[in-house]
């Protein structure tokens, strides 16, 4: 942690935060003091993740947690006020995807990528909402991809849910910016990760989970009279 951290009086919750993207947003944000809360479907995930944040000095909390199920959103995030205090910031990064003609793509897939990269947004954000209201201060960051304003073959169920999630956080800024809550959304193109198959790009071009992780350190610095909605995020040389 540094010395005079900037973050020591934030409390974060990062969803999907046991590796790739997530990972490196709760050690971006625990190094500058934040108490960060992580969360994943996968207890030995949790486990591991906590355990490698802790060992770096990091006040790092892991709860299972599916943020797709209300219930399950609401026991997590009533643990991290319990534990932690009250939640000043939501990464909603928790991803999945499903890629395949939508022709070829079963009810089943479908449901998961929406269920996981929409409703859980939807879900985490409701539940930490209104505590932030009360409190007149916020920021709530949502994790999507320039798959959120291109489609490509094969990402129908993915590029639906990340085109939502754009709609569902321009939405929830106009409703919250007057209770001095700041809703914004990062829209990353490839990021090296093993979240999904990149054949034929170079790896050493292409995004790294730091470099999102930056801009969440970007957006929790800026100004409190402003904020910023949205940005793209892309890899300076082609991949």
């Amino acid at each position: 942690m540094q010395k005079n951290a900037p973050f020591a009086h934030e409390t974060a919750i990062i969803t999907g935060g046991t590796r790739g993207i997530g990972l490196a947003i709760a050690r971006r944000l625990g190094r500058l003091g934040a108490r960060v809360a992580i969360c994943s479907r996968t207890p030995p995930a949790v486990k591991r993740a906590q355990a490698a944040l802790r060992s770096e000095g990091i006040q790092a909390y892991g709860w299972p947690a599916d943020v797709g199920d209300a219930k399950s959103v609401r026991r997590f995030v009533a643990r991290v006020r319990k534990d932690l205090g009250e939640v000043s910031v939501l990464v909603n990064n928790a991803g999945v995807g499903v890629f395949r003609p939508v022709h070829e793509m079963d009810e089943r897939d479908w449901d998961l990528v929406l269920r996981t990269n929409l409703k859980g947004a939807f879900l985490m954000s409701r539940e930490v909402a209104p505590r932030m209201i009360h409190l007149a201060r916020g920021h709530i960051i949502h994790i999507a991809s320039l798959a959120g304003k291109n489609t490509f073959a094969g990402g129908g169920a993915y590029c639906a849910s990340k085109w939502g999630l754009r709609g569902l956080a321009g939405a929830m800024a106009e409703d919250l910016r007057a209770h001095g809550i700041r809703v914004s959304t990062i829209f990353p193109g490839s990021v090296h990760t093993e979240f999904s198959p990149h054949a034929g790009k170079d790896p050493g071009r292409m995004l790294q989970p730091d470099d999102v992780a930056h801009v969440v350190e970007m957006l929790l610095r800026q100004a409190p009279q402003s904020f910023v909605s949205e940005v793209d995020l892309r890899p300076t040389l082609k991949p």
